[in-house]
């Protein structure tokens, strides 16, 4: 089986598993919800900057959530198993691209109760949707190589957290300006460093991950 076949594979193994069990679909409706909810009783009505703000703040931990348990929960005798049918590459791969569906999921459903209950207008929606994207693509793949990392170590909460910290920073501060300049309806050629900047983490993040993983999975 070539890589594509294999990664294929292993993200419809993920998808079913997903759909048996519905542990992170569940968790994540009644998390966005309930922080909506919450954000909503405490501010009532929330100016433009605050509103941009603390929708990516419920994204962040949302991902966190979500994905940090991507390795965590895989056995040993599991991932001996996947050793000695398909290569490194496929795993990491197939990890990403599922955690991207379930982020790109995640930040659908944040999106829409989070209109529904904040009402904004969006100067360009296009480049906010491009901003949602970029921030599922980056939290995806950043949180799955160190939950990666994290699931070898005995606190992996913790080594997580010490990991993605200079990483996820940067991402969302950038995040946040480019969606910000998505809210005012600038022209896009403003946003176009935030755009380049934003991609260049990504691609650095999953390349990163493809260089590395296979050590990882040889231990």
């Amino acid at each position: 089986m070539n890589l594509f076949g294999q990664v294929k594979y292993l993200v419809g193994k993920d998808i079913r598993l997903e759909w048996r069990s519905k542990y992170a679909l569940n968790g994540m409706l009644l998390y966005v919800v309930s922080t909506v909810f919450v954000c909503y009783q405490a501010f009532k009505k929330l100016d433009p900057i605050t509103w941009n703000v603390l929708f990516w703040i419920i994204l962040l931990f949302a991902s966190i959530n979500t994905i940090a348990r991507s390795f965590v929960h895989e056995g040993q005798g599991r991932q001996l198993y996947y050793y000695t049918l398909v290569s490194a590459q496929a795993v990491i791969i197939s990890k990403i691209v599922y955690n991207v569906l379930l982020m790109l999921l995640l930040s659908a459903v944040a999106f829409f109760v989070y209109s529904i209950i904040f009402k904004h207008q969006l100067g360009d929606p296009l480049l906010y949707l491009v901003s949602v994207l970029l921030g599922a693509l980056g939290f995806a793949s950043i949180f799955t190589m160190v939950s990666a990392i994290s699931s070898k170590a005995t606190n992996s909460g913790t080594l997580m957290a010490i990991l993605s910290f200079p990483v996820i920073i940067p991402l969302l501060l950038f995040l946040i300006k480019l969606s910000k300049n998505a809210m005012d309806g600038l022209d896009r050629s403003v946003s176009y460093n935030e755009v380049i900047v934003l991609v260049a983490i990504n691609l650095i993040t999953i390349s990163i991950s493809l260089l590395l993983f296979p050590y990882l999975w040889r231990d």
